[in-house]
């Protein structure tokens, strides 16, 4: 047991005669440790970028809600009623009426 522990502290198995193999292991598992890094990374501005993604179309949203609330305040008739008197123009007192036209055959 005593000889194992100071066998890996002394790094005995990267000097040994079947050090090859260890080197290769070794080099095998940090190309994917940097890889797998890479990867992570690479997820994390992905998951950035969405979540500044998602705040933008919330703003754009709320945008959106208030303009189309200042239009429909802009469409009343009150409104209307009150932009257009400033030129003369008033609403009709009398009521609109509807035009029949008969066609006869003959």
């Amino acid at each position: 047991m005593k000889k194992g522990i100071y066998g890996i502290l002394k790094a005995n198995f990267l000097i040994s005669n079947d050090a090859f193999k260890n080197w290769r292991f070794i080099v095998f598992c940090t190309f994917l440790a940097i890889v797998m890094i890479a990867f992570s990374h690479s997820a994390e501005r992905k998951v950035h970028s969405i979540a500044k993604l998602n705040n933008e179309v919330r703003e754009l949203r709320s945008e959106f809600v208030e303009k189309r609330s200042e239009l429909m305040k802009l469409k009343m008739e009150s409104t209307l009623t009150a932009k257009m008197s400033n030129r003369g123009v008033k609403p009709s007192e009398t009521p609109p009426y509807k035009i029949k036209i008969k066609i006869t055959e003959d």
